[in-house]
């Protein structure tokens, strides 16, 4: 990523970029720096041309793409959302010859592109494609406190962990939180865990990673403690955002009793988990038996459904969300 938006700032870039995948994120940083780099602001009015793949008509993308530029050096032409784009076969002869003084940018999010396919060879031949992969759980820790490091402040680790578990591997999501704290925050702070109950309202002490936490050293009391929390602050978490960490909590667990790690740097390395997480799982790990993790994986399964309405039965989210903790401790 950083070459590709080197070559945008040092305004020699290449006629032709597919950048697709599954992290949203990257592929956002580096067509932003397109739009930044490539054309000054005088250039833009005439010579920058945004599409969406949904609404493009080929024919017209093709016309756009052999135009000259007014006034400049180059024109700019960005496709969002290009992996709506049902067939690129119009486009296959300009691929194999592209425009010396246009720079196309396809970004097509939230999957990969097929390589077996003309358009993606020919890109790969005359351009450059960029695949922006997931991270890892384990990776997001260190994503986080780079990130911070470049705009000039340090985090600790139960901040760090909050995020994590509260917004989960989505860097674009990570970084929008991040963004309005360090709008509020001086240049050079530590964010805390305390920074983060205030400005994005995920508290320190009732949040998801303390409910898997309880879950994982059996801690009923603790539970039932954060569930009340819940109850009295809807907007905190609910049920059917607590399942599906709950269900991540479990496979996780099964990974680790199916694994040969015997450690937390084991586990660390064989499931591509975070130290907190690793050290966690290997916790339940002495108190849950595959067989006890089965049933629990059909009961979230059942209480899934309850969730969203089907057989709920009488009482409240919360005492859905207290049976089920009871269930799957029990």
């Amino acid at each position: 990523m950083k070459e590709i938006i080197k070559q945008f700032k040092d305004k020699n870039p290449k006629p032709l970029y597919l950048l697709h995948g599954d992290e949203s994120f990257y592929i956002d940083e580096i067509t932003d720096a397109a739009n930044k780099y490539i054309l000054d602001e005088s250039e833009r009015d005439f010579n920058l041309t945004v599409l969406y793949g949904k609404d493009a008509d080929m024919g017209q993308l093709q016309e756009q793409v052999k135009q000259y530029p007014m006034m400049a050096e180059r024109q700019l032409v960005i496709v969002k959302e290009a992996q709506d784009i049902k067939s690129w076969g119009v486009m296959e002869a300009y691929f194999d010859n592209p425009s010396p003084t246009t720079v196309l940018i396809l970004a097509h999010k939230h999957k990969k592109a097929d390589s077996r396919k003309k358009f993606f060879k020919s890109i790969k031949k005359n351009g450059v494609i960029f695949e922006s992969k997931k991270l890892y759980e384990n990776q997001v820790d260190g994503w986080i406190i780079n990130y911070l490091k470049g705009k000039g402040y340090t985090i600790n680790q139960k901040a760090t962990m909050l995020l994590v578990e509260f917004l989960g591997t989505d860097l674009g999501k990570i970084a929008k939180e991040l963004e309005k704290l360090m709008l509020v925050l001086e240049k050079g702070t530590q964010i805390s865990e305390v920074h983060i109950e205030e400005n994005i309202g995920i508290s320190k002490d009732y949040n998801a990673f303390e409910l898997t936490n309880a879950l994982a050293s059996r801690d009923i009391l603790k539970a039932n403690k954060i569930i009340n929390y819940f109850e009295q602050n809807p907007k905190a978490a609910h049920i059917t955002q607590l399942i599906p960490l709950l269900f991540g909590f479990h496979e996780r667990l099964m990974k680790a009793h199916f694994s040969n790690a015997t450690d937390i740097n084991g586990l660390m390395s064989a499931l591509k988990m975070s130290y907190p997480a690793a050290k966690e799982v290997m916790q339940a790990k002495r108190i849950y038996n595959p067989k006890k993790i089965a049933k629990n994986i059909a009961t979230l399964q059942e209480y899934d459904l309850k969730s969203k309405g089907i057989n709920h039965g009488p009482g409240t989210d919360a005492d859905l969300l207290r049976e089920l903790i009871y269930l799957l401790m029990h």
